[in-house]
C-alpha cells in the first residue's frame, strides 16, 4: 500500500473513531447521583384527603390533596445534546400530551415554574392552556406564556413572600438565587442577564429562556408543610424562622462546587427550616429517556462538568451525620403519599 494511501486510511479510521466516540458520549448516561436504598415506591391505596406527589424529573412536581391539583414548573420536553448547543427549542407537544397523561392530569389550578429556563418554564405555558391551570411566576415566566398565546386572565405575576391559596395550599414564593455556574462564562450566560422583557416566541436557542426571578416555594397545607428548592443557589438569612416537615431538594449541579458552597447550601436550605425528610429532585438528565428509571447527565457532559460523585458522596454524608432525618426519592409518575 502506497504511503499517501496509508495516511488517509489512518486519517479516516482517526476520524471514524473519534466520531464513535463523540456519538457515544452524546448517548449514553451516568447513573443517577443519589442512593438507590432512598427509592420509595408508590401508593396504590390513597387514604381519602391525603396529599399526595408525583414527579416527572427535574423540578416537576404534581401535588394533589384529591380536591385540587397543581404542579411546578410542567416540563417535559428533553431536547438532545446537539439541539442545545446549536438549534432552537421549544415545547414539544407531543411530549407534553405524554407526560400529562402519565400524571393522570386532567385538571391543574396553577402551574408555577420555579424560575425562567427552559427546563423550568418552557412547557408551562402549554401546560396551563390544556389543563385550565393559571401560569404563575415572575414576569419573565408571564412573558413566556404571553409569546405562546396565553391570555393575559390566566397569568399572575408573583410578588415576593406574598402567599397565594389554591384550594387549601397556601404557596409562598420566596426570591432566592440560582445555583451559581463555577465556569465565568457560562454562569453569565445563563444568570448575567435575567430579564425577559418581551413575549418569547419559540422556537429560540436555549439561552433565551432567562433566569427571570429563582423562587423557593414554601407551602402549608392542613396535612402538613414543605418547600420545594428548585435550584442549588441559596440567600443567607432567606428562611429564617421557617419550618417545614419536608424539603424537596434541587441538588443540580451542586458536586461540581466546592465543599464550603456545598455546606453553605445545606444549612441556608435544609438546616434552616429542621425537616423531617429530604427528596432530592433535579438530579437527573435534562437531555434523557422520559420513560423508566431516571439517569445522570450524558456522559459528555458529565465529562466536562463532572462532580457527581462528589454529590452522592455529599448526599450520604449528610446521611449519616443526621440521622433524624430520612432520606427518600420519588418513582417517576407514580403517586407517593406525602402526608396522610
Amino acid at each position: 500500500m502506497k504511503p499517501l494511501r496509508i495516511l488517509v486510511v489512518l486519517l479516516l479510521t482517526g476520524v471514524l473513531l473519534a466520531a464513535g466516540g463523540i456519538i457515544y458520549l452524546l448517548n449514553s448516561y451516568t447513573a443517577a447521583p443519589v442512593d438507590p436504598a432512598w427509592a420509595l415506591r408508590g401508593n396504590s391505596d390513597i387514604p381519602e384527603g391525603a396529599v399526595t406527589v408525583r414527579f416527572s424529573g427535574t423540578a416537576t412536581l404534581l401535588f394533589s390533596d384529591g380536591e385540587t391539583q397543581w404542579m411546578t414548573d410542567g416540563w417535559f420536553t428533553r431536547p438532545g445534546p446537539l439541539q442545545l448547543l446549536f438549534g432552537n427549542i421549544g415545547p414539544d407537544v407531543a411530549a407534553i400530551t405524554r407526560g400529562l397523561a402519565d400524571n393522570a392530569v386532567t385538571g391543574l389550578a396553577a402551574v408555577i415554574p420555579v424560575h425562567s429556563h427552559y427546563d423550568h418554564a418552557m412547557d408551562a405555558p402549554e401546560v396551563a392552556r390544556r389543563t385550565g391551570a393559571m401560569l404563575m411566576g415572575s414576569e419573565a415566566t408571564a412573558n413566556i406564556g404571553r409569546g405562546w398565546g396565553l391570555p393575559e386572565n390566566r397569568i399572575q405575576v408573583l410578588a415576593d413572600r406574598q402567599p397565594v391559596r389554591i384550594g387549601s395550599f397556601v404557596i409562598t414564593p420566596i426570591e432566592s438565587r440560582h445555583f451559581q455556574f463555577p465556569d465565568p462564562t457560562l454562569r453569565e450566560r445563563a444568570l448575567g442577564n435575567p430579564v425577559i422583557d418581551a413575549p418569547l416566541v419559540p422556537p429560540v436557542p436555549a439561552f433565551d429562556y432567562r433566569l427571570g426571578k429563582a423562587y423557593i416555594l414554601h407551602v402549608d397545607h392542613p396535612r402538613g408543610s414543605w418547600l420545594v428548592v428548585g435550584s442549588a443557589g441559596y440567600e443567607e438569612g432567606a428562611l429564617q424562622g421557617l419550618e417545614v416537615d419536608v424539603v424537596f431538594l434541587g441538588v443540580g449541579g451542586l458536586g461540581s462546587q466546592t465543599p464550603e458552597y456545598r455546606d453553605a447550601f445545606w444549612r441556608e436550605t435544609v438546616t434552616a427550616v429542621a425537616p423531617e425528610r429530604v427528596i432530592p429532585i433535579h438530579f437527573d438528565s435534562l437531555t434523557g429517556p422520559v420513560e423508566g428509571p431516571f439517569t445522570g447527565p450524558v456522559k459528555a457532559m458529565a465529562f466536562l462538568s463532572g462532580g457527581l460523585e462528589d454529590l452522592l458522596a455529599f448526599l450520604r454524608r449528610q446521611e449519616q451525620v443526621n440521622p433524624q432525618l430520612q432520606f427518600q426519592t420519588l418513582p417517576r409518575f407514580e403517586e407517593v403519599v406525602l402526608f396522610e
